[in-house]
């Protein structure tokens, strides 16, 4: 079966499901099959688990260990970056083009990957996540064109980053940047990154063990 399962059972916001404890996994998947419904969603991130799949696959729910995770105090911003964004080239706002930025980051080329896993069905789900108050953005403008940005989920005091696209040099930083500094301002626990890139190195990511992971997620979220 490809994708989510059209029989399983559809959970609204306030629905959850209880998934196997990562702490006990082998591996980093931890469940395969159901559906990307609202409560599926927030169920996995409240967990420590989101999904990513490949297009010809069933929906993979996995917890990665090491986590990568960016911490307060943590964010490295470059002295050219910091001339970037005082120089205002890029226009930064909020959770004002949701969808351009989910299916920016699904259109984006990506040196090794043959396609995208942010699928019509992905795009969708995302999409009523952030209509519920879940799913949220940052974006960098350049002469009125979204030029890059990124987008995750906020529960409590973690915010979950998904993916970012940047169809200008520095635009996809500048938008991550600009909402790190925002979350941890009012008080953000943890960016979790989820998987190390060398992007998100540079910027102060670091890798956690899965165990410390759970143990911080749970704290902040209590």
């Amino acid at each position: 079966m490809r994708g989510p399962d059209p029989d399983f059972p559809y959970l609204g916001e306030n629905d959850r499901y209880r998934f196997p404890d990562p702490a006990k996994a082998e591996d980093s998947i931890i469940a395969v099959g159901g559906n990307l419904s609202p409560g599926m969603l927030l169920s996995a991130y409240e967990q420590g688990i989101f999904p990513w799949y490949n297009a010809e696959d069933p929906v993979l729910w996995q917890s990665p260990d090491p986590r990568f995770l960016l911490f307060p105090g943590k964010l490295h911003v470059s002295r050219s970056m910091q001339k970037t964004l005082r120089g205002g080239r890029y226009r930064i706002s909020f959770n004002e083009n949701f969808e351009g930025v989910i299916r920016g980051c699904s259109e984006i080329d990506r040196p090794g990957q043959g396609g995208t896993w942010i699928s019509e069905d992905v795009i969708s789900a995302y999409l009523e996540l952030h209509g519920l108050g879940y799913a949220f953005s940052a974006e960098s403008s350049l002469d009125g064109e979204l030029a890059g940005g990124c987008y995750g989920v906020l529960l409590g005091r973690v915010f979950c980053g998904e993916s970012m696209f940047a169809k200008k040099p520095d635009a996809s930083k500048a938008a991550f940047i600009s909402l790190a500094e925002k979350l941890f301002y009012s008080g953000l626990a943890f960016i979790d990154c989820q998987v190390p890139t060398p992007h998100l190195r540079s910027l102060g990511a670091e890798e956690v063990p899965r165990t410390e992971f759970l143990r911080l997620l749970a704290a902040a979220l209590a």
